[in-house]
């Protein structure tokens, strides 16, 4: 499949066959093509939400059996990342990471700093294996969007996505201190119109990337801030499609 579509680099998914099912109808009811998905329920949304806030972890693992799973019987459709646990250092993302087609890393999860040694270990893995990482950032020391760029500097080769529009939700700052690291993407879910069309201007095109981080946000309302910004065809098919084929390997025909 090659023709531009629209590919959502971020969606979450609860084991078992109705979860797969309710994510294939809303895609196709909102004209979503394929999708990155990601193991949730590592933690419940009022957890994390008060890690976010005031700190915290958990040492649980995601299911990634169960998305791997969903994503094998969907014909393509489903892309598996691989949400590893860097509190294991890397174990469970060696073992299991070859059949996964990126990484990734949530700071505000597991607690783990992005320049800490597990961080490093799991990265380094990824590197091996030829994956992208996508994470979060956080507004606090060793968690910021700075941080990313100097993980990024650790692995010049590797490509990572910055994501959720950076730290809150006006994260012009951080647009700009990725800028000049051309190895990084910049994910949309969650971000103000003013700031997805800020990092079309100031980082272009090639290095913004559609999500929607279904299912705590409706594809719909991502697609409606699209709409809005009401970009020329040439930047929507590599912000909607062609940037997410790059980002897990595959090339246009």
């Amino acid at each position: 499949m090659d023709r531009p579509g629209v590919f959502d680099v971020h969606a979450h998914l609860a084991p078992g066959a109705a979860a797969r099912e309710r994510l294939l109808d809303v895609m196709a009811q909102n004209g979503i093509d394929r999708a990155v998905v990601v193991a949730g329920g590592a933690v419940d949304p009022d957890t994390l939400s008060r890690q976010i806030i005031e700190g915290g972890h958990t040492e649980a693992d995601a299911d990634n059996a169960s998305v791997l799973a969903a994503c094998e019987q969907s014909g393509g459709t489903l892309v598996p990342f691989y949400f590893a646990n860097p509190h294991r250092e890397g174990a469970d993302y060696r073992a299991d990471g070859q059949r996964f087609a990126g990484l990734k890393l949530a700071p505000a999860v597991h607690g783990v700093s992005l320049l800490d040694d597990r961080t490093l270990a799991v990265v380094a893995q990824a590197q091996r294996f030829g994956h992208a990482t996508y994470l979060h950032c956080l507004p606090k020391p060793g968690f910021g969007v700075r941080d990313l760029v100097a993980l990024a500097a650790e692995f010049p080769t590797g490509h990572f996505v910055l994501g959720h529009a950076g730290v809150g939700d006006l994260d012009l700052h951080g647009i700009d201190l990725i800028k000049p690291v051309d190895t990084i993407l910049f994910e949309t879910s969650g971000g103000y119109t003013a700031v997805v069309d800020a990092a079309i201007n100031r980082l272009g095109a090639d290095r913004v990337v559609f999500g929607t981080e279904y299912p705590l946000q409706h594809p719909s309302v991502e697609l409606a801030k699209y709409r809005a910004l009401a970009l020329p065809d040439h930047q929507w098919h590599k912000v909607a499609w062609h940037n997410a084929r790059r980002l897990i390997g595959e090339r246009d025909s």
